[in-house]
């Protein structure tokens, strides 16, 4: 049975194996992520576990790929869990409306460890997210995917996404041609 867990010392070492195998929780920034947290681990665990978990939007401004700096959002992740850590999946929104920024890609972000994909983790997972973007209050999430990422954009029609557009990101992101879906809550 596949859940997603607020990140806890508990799941912690099966979270770190996972980075330390070469996983990534960030589909842009990819090792140089992995790298960030297993040094945030290993500095203090307790204060990379909070980090993790800001719905106030508390914590520091987030920088942007080109190096431009803007307010945090509220937001959380979780951990896609099967008895150990398969993934993360996150979420994060605006006070007061569905809408996102225009630097944010989407309101829910995922992935799962290499190992373990292809079993409908990731489908579940989102499931799972969609009820706690609910309880925040969205109307609607947004989910963005890569034009070669059918995986990914099946695991978004599965739960109810509508095709909203395609577009390019901008180059800090990569420029890869992209989908936007859109799923009612």
């Amino acid at each position: 049975m596949v859940e997603i867990v607020k990140p806890a010392l508990e799941h912690l070492p099966s979270y770190k194996a996972a980075l330390e195998r070469g996983w990534s929780p960030d589909n842009v920034r990819l090792l140089e992520t992995t790298r960030e947290q297993l040094a945030a681990i290993e500095e203090d665990p307790v204060a990379f576990l909070a980090s993790l978990h800001d719905p106030q939007a508390k914590g520091p401004p987030i920088t942007l790929p080109d190096g431009s700096k803007v307010p945090r959002l509220p937001g959380f992740r979780r951990w896609i869990w099967d008895g150990e850590a398969v993934g993360s999946i996150g979420l994060r929104w605006q006070k007061g409306t569905s809408a996102l920024p225009p630097h944010v890609l989407g309101h829910i972000g995922y992935a799962v460890v290499p190992w373990k994909r292809g079993r409908g983790y990731a489908t579940e997972a989102l499931r799972l997210m969609l009820e706690e973007a609910r309880a925040v209050g969205l109307d609607y999430v947004e989910i963005t995917t890569d034009l070669d990422n059918p995986a990914s954009q099946k695991v978004i029609l599965a739960n109810g996404g509508i095709l909203a557009g395609r577009f390019a990101k901008v180059a800090a992101y990569g420029g890869a041609g992209s989908l936007k879906y859109r799923i009612e809550l």
